[in-house]
């Protein structure tokens, strides 16, 4: 990304000559023009991200200026500048989509403000504009979102076994996604106009479970008024997600195990056997394998279960995917919750990312959800986020620092360190350096030197080898 371009027209070249050397003290691209007809010309060959256009000029003014350049991009961000103190012509010039409107005289510190304000409202526009656009292609599966490589995997995973007959496991911590994983599975095979029935374990009573698992006959035990289709039976030809299978009492997973290798059920009070066609995708946020040793999940339950083995990492792990869930959840709550959330501020994008997330997604979604219901404006800012959000944590593993005995080389540790926060910097923003180099709280020509510093380190080092 090049710097932002600003076009300048004033039909006085003192006042081109003042605004130019102001804007680009301040780093800007500048261009001129002497009046609106030229402008126009520069506007359609030419890509600028922002006009500075004097109202009254001849034969072509301000208004037709602005006109134009909202023609040619709507994104353009027009400033109006004036000598004429005029209510009627400041409303024709916001309702024709002026971003500001300035009368003369007028100080250079104000045009400044103006113009960084028009420039960064342009930027989070276009960058919210960037996240939908990638959260249409590439980068979601159903309802998962991310561009990470953990996340990458876990489409690769649903495409590949989407249309076997296999039982999958899906673990992960709480609010990682699980039954968005088993959505996605069921809805991407042959199952896909068959039902999905889904059950959380946990949340049965464990006398229940065996008759909302199989269903069961009238008159099996008291208050079985009527015979009763369990879940087994109810998602025929379909998908089973059974979440937090390790809830399921020891006895209770003999008959399940059971209903796995023979493809048959038995409804309580039942005397025959049930023939079933169910695809069963298991889920749990514990550690399995820890389950299992504590005799908490059958050991050969666990191994039919888990023939196709999906970790779902923390939202830690991928920070670089919350700013598309973001964007996700905002256009979400927008169209649910009545109200026009465009983005969230750039401070508060630096906490939402640098925060721990022991709630992970579902954590993330209620941020935002809280944060639009409860703040103002159309922009999510950090005032809007819960204290719990905003007080920064430790860096994890900086907690303590220990040093080994044989002592340590610092320069290239940190050396090593500083690679690797560079590499992580660019793989969040696709590989725009300018991003890059802002998420790192650096300049551009800082970033590059460095960047260029470890691409050189690196390429000695793989000589020397």
């Amino acid at each position: 990304m090049s710097k932002a371009r600003v076009l300048i027209v004033d039909d006085e070249k003192s006042m081109r000559d003042l605004l130019s050397i102001t804007l680009e003290k301040e780093g800007y691209d500048v261009e001129t023009a002497a009046g609106g007809e030229l402008a126009i010309e520069m506007l359609h060959r030419e890509t600028v991200d922002a006009v500075i256009t004097d109202l009254r000029m001849p034969k072509v003014d301000g208004l037709q200026v602005l006109r134009a350049a909202k023609e040619i991009s709507p994104d353009i961000a027009v400033i109006v500048i004036t000598a004429v103190a005029s209510t009627e012509t400041a409303v024709e010039a916001m309702k024709l989509g002026a971003y500001d409107y300035i009368t003369k005289p007028f100080k250079l510190d104000e045009v400044n403000l103006i113009v960084r304000n028009a420039l960064e409202r342009k930027r989070l526009r276009d960058e919210n504009l960037y996240l939908r656009r990638q959260l249409e292609t590439q980068h979601r599966f159903e309802n998962i979102i991310g561009k990470s490589n953990r996340i990458a995997e876990v489409f690769d995973t649903i495409r590949k076994i989407a249309d076997s007959p296999s039982t999958a496991m899906v673990t992960g911590e709480s609010g990682t996604g699980k039954e968005l994983v088993a959505r996605a599975i069921h809805f991407n095979s042959y199952r896909r106009d068959k039902p999905f029935m889904s059950v959380n374990c946990g949340a049965i009573p464990e006398g229940l479970m065996e008759s909302e698992l199989f269903g069961h006959v009238r008159g099996a035990f008291t208050g079985a008024v009527s015979n009763k289709v369990g879940l087994f039976s109810a998602a025929e030809g379909g998908t089973l997600f059974l979440d937090e299978i390790t809830e399921i009492p020891p006895l209770l997973q003999v008959k399940l195990l059971r209903a796995i290798q023979l493809r048959e059920i038995r409804r309580v009070g039942d005397t025959k056997d049930l023939k079933t066609d169910v695809r069963l995708i298991a889920a749990s946020n514990r550690d399995l394998e820890g389950a299992v040793q504590e005799g908490v999940l059958r050991e050969d339950l666990f191994y039919r279960l888990n023939v196709i083995p999906i970790q779902l990492p923390p939202l830690r792990e991928r920070r670089e995917d919350i700013p598309l869930l973001i964007a996700h959840f905002l256009q979400k709550f927008s169209k649910e919750l009545g109200k026009d959330a465009r983005g969230v501020t750039p401070e508060a994008m630096i906490v939402l990312e640098r925060y721990h997330w022991p709630g992970n997604i579902r954590e993330l979604e209620n941020v935002l959800e809280r944060a639009i219901v409860l703040g103002g404006g159309d922009m999510v800012n950090v005032e809007s986020l819960p204290e719990s959000v905003r007080r920064e944590r430790p860096v994890k593993g900086l907690e303590s620092v220990e040093i080994p005995e044989d002592g340590l080389d610092l320069e290239a540790t940190l050396d090593a360190i500083e690679g690797r926060y560079l590499q992580r910097a660019l793989d969040r923003t696709g590989g725009v350096q300018t991003k890059a180099a802002e998420l790192l709280k650096m300049t551009f020509r800082q970033f590059r030197y460095k960047l260029q510093k470890h691409q050189t380190m690196r390429k000695s080092q793989s000589i020397e080898a």
